[in-house]
């Protein structure tokens, strides 16, 4: 059954499609209305009687219509035919950024181009500047957008394949039995970014051969000890075929970066050809202590290894509390109080509110009356919730000369201060740097959010200093966030052995927009302990108590 987010996503691309086609622009603008308030619905429409759809705010009968065929029928006919008439490289140009439906229309009516390619060779040859709305810094950004486009096609974030990862994994195991079979590769070293599946297999060759072909797998060829094949969905397999003396060793090398393993095996003698009972036997020949498979990647943690056990990393159940979460007071789906006692089923401590600061009309920012008004209702609740705490914080706007989106006193008025970069994110790195540092020198600021504005797969970071930013975090005692969203995962792993090493606390959030967003807590975790990082170097694995106690010491140090 289709729920209300899947709905709301085809009546977006109904109207965008709509809109390519030149089709009745009142209806276009009613469904991208729809999918709107679709989203923002409190209630499921799979649970919502069909005779009274047409009466939800922001639907009407028109669009009442369309909801009811797709949760009867899995599909929406109008959609389908546009799609039908629409040339895939089109659609491909929908995932562009600052690609709108009217600027693919003329690209495609007016331009005559009709896929990435073509319009990246057009791009080159300054034609998109002949048409109206296209500029040189339009062209520029476009151009640029392709590029990453096209760079990282075919890969995928670890929380969208991890599922199906592992229910690979699951399937080779049960139809075979009698052989050894496990993930490898970059999944299983539970990498940000995924460019392919990897299984380990002993099971013979025909056998793997006929049952790829049964799950209906395309592109299966085989050379030598491999076999590759691509799902439905795009994504690449590579089966590894392994005898079952050499099992262990194959798998413990899939488990390393290519760098980490050339190092070991000038360290150690460590060689594929030899049997090993274990990957712990490994590493106990090797004279080193174990190296999860997940932190086999800089190879400097060898040396760290040799000299006794790895600090023991942080693990999910660390979490103590949620920090940087919307509710509906800005951009976030759910109220305060739905929020809380999410928390409180889920066994947190607390809650960080973080709505958006005024600069971010977007999303509904909170201007200093309604800031007033959110301070109320928090003393309410936590009267009424206690010993849970909901915390006042707010995910302030850096402007672009670094200044804050509030005067000093509404920033006093806070437990605590996320600041972070939402606009002009196309800065220079000098230009970045002097926005970032500036903000950190905010005696209010006490946690930086995502401090690149990277989205993985979508967009790269402004370029920083990374050592200087992390150098004053430390100066200043500001936090340094892990976005835990899947799609920042912002600060970097690989920066977490430098933040600690200089004192700097992390804290590991969700960024949560609804009650279902804490869960995203889960791939902080995973990529936060590729850079060791431990529980104690984590703010929100503070209890409720230590952060109070935190955030009083902090105040009155930055103070003196």
């Amino acid at each position: 059954m289709m729920d209300n987010y899947a709905i709301a996503d085809q009546f977006s691309l109904l109207a965008k499609l709509m809109d390519i086609h030149g089709d009745n622009p009142f209806k276009s603008k009613s469904y991208a209305s729809a999918a709107f308030n679709i989203e923002k619905l409190p209630v499921q429409l799979s649970d919502t009687p069909a005779e009274k759809i047409a009466s939800l705010k922001g639907i009407g009968d028109s669009s009442a219509k369309k909801i009811v065929e797709m949760l009867e029928t899995g599909k929406l006919q109008q959609l389908d035919d546009l799609i039908a008439k629409t040339p895939a490289g089109i659609l491909e140009m929908m995932q562009i950024k600052g690609l709108g439906p009217k600027k693919i229309s003329t690209i495609w009516k007016e331009m005559g181009i009709e896929n990435m390619g073509e319009l990246l060779y057009a791009c080159g040859e300054n034609r998109l500047l002949l048409y109206k709305g296209f500029g040189e810094k339009t062209q520029e950004s476009v151009r640029q957008s392709i590029n990453f486009f096209m760079h990282n096609k075919g890969h995928f974030l670890y929380a969208e394949i991890e599922e199906f990862a592992f229910q690979a994994e699951t399937i080779f195991q049960e139809q075979f039995p009698e052989y050894r079979s496990c993930l490898t590769g970059e999944i299983g070293r539970q990498l940000n970014i995924i460019t392919k599946l990897e299984i380990l297999t002993t099971a013979p060759k025909n056998e793997v051969q006929d049952l790829l072909e049964r799950q209906e797998f395309q592109n299966i060829t085989t050379e030598d000890s491999i076999i590759t094949a691509t799902t439905s969905g795009g994504i690449q397999i590579a089966i590894q075929l392994s005898s079952e003396d050499n099992f262990i060793a194959r798998k413990f090398s899939g488990s390393c970066s290519d760098l980490f393993l050339e190092i070991f095996k000038k360290s150690t003698g460590f060689s594929e050809d030899k049997n090993y009972a274990s990957e712990e036997e490994i590493f106990q020949q090797s004279k080193l202590h174990f190296i999860a498979p997940n932190r086999r990647e800089d190879p400097e943690i060898i040396s760290v290894a040799l000299l006794g056990p790895l600090e023991p990393v942080i693990e999910p159940g660390d979490i103590k509390g949620i920090i940087h979460s919307h509710s509906n007071w800005s951009d976030g789906l759910h109220t305060i109080e739905i929020m809380a006692r999410a928390c409180i089923e889920k066994g947190y401590e607390y809650l960080v509110i973080s709505d958006h600061s005024r600069s971010a009309f977007y999303a509904n920012g909170l201007s200093a009356e309604r800031i007033a008004e959110q301070h109320l209702y928090i003393d309410e609740l936590n009267s009424k919730l206690a010993p849970f705490r909901i915390f006042k914080s707010i995910e302030c706007d850096i402007l672009t000369d670094g200044s804050l989106d509030y005067s000093d006193d509404i920033l006093n008025s806070f437990d605590l201060v996320i600041a972070s970069v939402h606009s002009n994110l196309k800065m220079t790195e000098e230009k970045a740097m002097q926005r970032l540092l500036k903000a950190i020198s905010h005696p209010a600021v006490t946690i930086l959010g995502h401090m690149t504005g990277r989205l993985l797969l979508s967009r790269p970071g402004y370029p920083l200093d990374h050592k200087m930013i992390i150098d004053a975090c430390a100066e200043h005692m500001v936090v340094i966030e892990i976005n835990a969203h899947p799609r920042r995962l912002d600060l970097d792993w690989s920066w977490i052995p430098y933040a600690m090493e200089k004192g700097c606390l992390l804290s590991i959030d969700p960024d949560a927009h609804a009650v279902e967003g804490y869960d995203d807590c889960r791939y902080g975790v995973i990529s936060a302990q590729k850079g060791g990082l431990t529980k104690a170097a984590n703010l929100s694995s503070f209890t409720r108590v230590e952060l109070e106690n935190y955030l009083t010491e902090r105040r009155s140090a930055v103070r003196n």
